[in-house]
């Protein structure tokens, strides 16, 4: 797994005590991996264990050869960036100061940012269509456009690989599918790393290079698309039968079509 990019040996997540055990993921750089699974199924709980924001019940994770829980905080902030859904307190900040956020990685001691640094901040405001807004108090904005601005500070602060829960909970169609046109493009122009959680599936299907599934003690698939939406699987993955859902066939229908590559 070490060949890997970004990979984990034997990981174990959870709180008091294990969640979910021996989680093995494999990812090769610029590749997008999708985590999906029911409610309470433990996708944040990994996400935030790959982290650093929970401390593993066991095994580990690796950035290339590095130990992630062994790597300087400044060091990992330079390369990884994490964006979860809590809203961001802010005081009378500006998008545009939220965003700049992004950069203090970079800015040492005091925190000040050169016109190169704004120049970046700017970029990555143009990328995700915040521009428009960034004089504005960023507590005044929609849930949508604050979803959006966070992306940008994220993307600003110029990572190798980033973290991100739910990304699309709070946009409308046409945003989702720009937020994800936007991952695709820094991965291919940048080869960023992203691992991310959907409740999408139409996106995850669309958009993964490859899928970790969970549903209990233990993952319950990982692979490539072509091997998780296969006939049957979404449904046992979702506890979807034809006993809850006879009544209405369309629903079923709806599933079935998600659940195949065809």
């Amino acid at each position: 797994m070490k060949n890997f990019y970004f990979s984990t040996e034997k990981m174990c997540v959870g709180y008091q005590k294990p969640l979910i055990k021996e989680i093995e993921i494999g990812l090769p750089r610029g590749e997008i991996l999708c985590l999906i699974g029911p409610n309470g199924a433990g996708k944040s709980t990994v996400l935030k264990s790959i982290a650093g924001q929970l401390r593993l019940q066991g095994g580990a994770v690796y950035l290339e050869d590095a130990v992630l829980s062994e790597m300087k905080r400044e060091d990992l902030a330079r390369r990884m960036s994490v964006l979860f859904t809590e809203k961001l307190r802010s005081e009378m900040q500006t998008c545009r100061d939220v965003v700049a956020t992004g950069r203090y990685p970079y800015t040492g001691w005091f925190g000040v940012l050169s016109k190169a640094d704004w120049a970046i901040v700017d970029e990555a405001m143009g990328l995700v269509h915040v521009t428009e807004i960034s004089g504005q108090d960023f507590s005044r904005i929609s849930d949508g456009q604050r979803q959006r601005v966070m992306l940008a500070r994220a993307i600003c602060q110029e990572p190798e690989i980033i973290i991100l829960d739910e990304p699309t909970s709070y946009l409308d169609m046409r945003h989702k599918l720009e937020f994800m046109a936007v991952l695709q493009e820094l991965k291919e122009k940048k080869g960023l790393t992203v691992i991310m959680s959907l409740h999408e599936l139409e996106l995850a299907k669309l958009v993964a290079d490859r899928i970790l599934c969970l549903k209990g003690e233990y993952v319950a698939r990982y692979g490539k698309p072509e091997e998780i939406f296969v006939p049957g699987f979404l449904e046992e993955l979702f506890d979807i039968t034809e006993e809850s859902f006879g009544a209405n066939p369309r629903l079923l229908a709806y599933i079935r079509q998600i659940g195949s590559l065809t």
